[in-house]
């Protein structure tokens, strides 16, 4: 099969995604998995996640570049973008990935600033005297 390109978005990040049929090796930025997310088991466990869940570990390559945010909304993005581009790759992964949420967009973002106060809610202390 030929590759497959799909894009994950989480909270301020980006991460794009090109799966191709391979040996399991994942390069994120030009780095392996181990050396872009460092000492992070959990991220890393939650990257894979759509990969062990369809007994894809060691069948596809996966190629993604990140950017925007920080490792935890990449990390994220890049999981939502694997389990993306398998659907296309493989149309029954559908319905192994779709009841664990993993191609649900987490459109959770930050709350903007309102005039007045110091933050999103954040009054400014209040002084009684």
């Amino acid at each position: 099969m030929a590759k497959t390109y799909a894009t994950g978005r989480r909270k301020s990040s980006i991460a794009k995604v090109w799966l191709a049929p391979g040996t399991g090796k994942i390069t994120v930025n030009g780095l392996s998995l181990d050396a872009w997310l460092g000492g992070l088991e959990a991220k890393k466990l939650r990257v894979t996640q759509p990969l062990s869940l369809t007994k894809q570990d060691t069948s596809v390559d996966i190629t993604a570049s990140t950017m925007g945010g920080g490792f935890s909304g990449q990390s994220d993005a890049l999981r939502h973008g694997i389990s993306r581009a398998l659907c296309t790759f493989d149309p029954s992964f559908r319905a192994i990935l779709k009841p664990f949420g993993m191609l649900t967009r987490d459109s959770r973002v930050v709350e903007r600033k309102k005039p007045g106060k110091r933050k999103a809610r954040r009054s400014p202390q209040f002084s009684k005297r």
